[in-house]
């Protein structure tokens, strides 16, 4: 089901400029027991995008309200918020835009997620490359054709998903989650400067490391140092956190650490 600032629609009009140009942003929320998990999370993000895109921003009491009516009666879902700058404007210039467009839409929570969290996930590493962007960089903004490559080569490959590398050859994400690695004791995950999204999830496990006394290190890091971790998990705000038990013919044990900080996001 979708919402159109607040009404039930299944079009939006072809003068959207996130139809023509992937101007805005969007963030995907989980419903636990009628509730979004992290709203207050998932609004700074947007808010950051906007304000970095220059969109005005919406009536953010206005869109709690319409989130949560969507969210009402769902024990387990998602939901996608999606805003545009909105419609209107000459080619690519952003003057006598009318907007922003609000779009929320529901679906279920995906079946599979459930063995990916306890039995974990099984990931490729993709040849493609995330090129450098760093004034875009970390947002999740409406542009998402390296990921739509990066997951057809998974696809094509019959993997679920894969480890992602950017043209310096540093780690980054996976084409639908942050990663993390665990050796001696510390967590690693890379630094989203130049590339990559910088999730929801991967804040608050951040967070939650921080303040259980566990040390997280963000930096540059090469294939070969993921390579030699003892564990390995990935993290988005739908499948929250869940081990990696191979990338490509490298095997991974669910370790301590991982069901700790599993243990510690399931207690939010």
């Amino acid at each position: 089901m979708y919402w159109v600032n607040g009404r039930e629609a299944e079009t939006i009009s072809l003068h959207d400029r996130s139809f023509q140009y992937g101007d805005g942003c969007f963030t995907t929320m989980l419903v636990k027991g009628g509730q979004v998990q992290y709203w207050g999370l998932h609004k700074e993000r947007m808010q950051s995008c906007l304000g970095l895109l220059g969109v005005s921003p919406p009536n953010w009491s206005q869109v709690e309200d319409w989130v949560r009516d969507a969210s009402t009666g769902k024990a387990e879902a998602g939901i996608k918020l999606h805003i545009s700058r909105g419609e209107g404007g000459r080619g690519y210039s952003p003057n006598k835009v009318k907007g922003p467009n609000v779009t929320i839409s529901v679906f279920d929570f995906p079946a599979h997620y459930a063995s990916w969290m306890t039995e974990g996930v099984q990931l490729g590493i993709c040849s493609k490359r995330l090129g450098h962007n760093p004034m875009l960089a970390g947002h999740k903004h409406n542009n998402r054709l390296e990921q739509v490559l990066l997951k057809s080569e998974m696809d094509d490959k019959g993997l679920s998903d894969g480890i992602v590398l950017d043209i310096k050859d540093n780690v980054i994400e996976t084409t639908m989650a942050n990663i993390f690695w665990i050796n001696q004791g510390v967590v690693y995950t890379p630094d989203l400067t130049n590339a990559g999204v910088k999730g929801v999830m991967q804040r608050v496990i951040i967070d939650s490391a921080a303040k259980n006394d566990i040390e997280v290190r963000v930096g540059n890091y090469s294939l070969k140092e993921l390579y030699a971790a003892e564990e390995v998990f990935m993290s988005n705000s739908l499948l929250r956190v869940a081990p990696v038990k191979a990338i490509g013919q490298r095997n991974y044990a669910k370790g301590p650490i991982t069901k700790n900080i599993q243990e510690m996001i399931n207690q939010w």
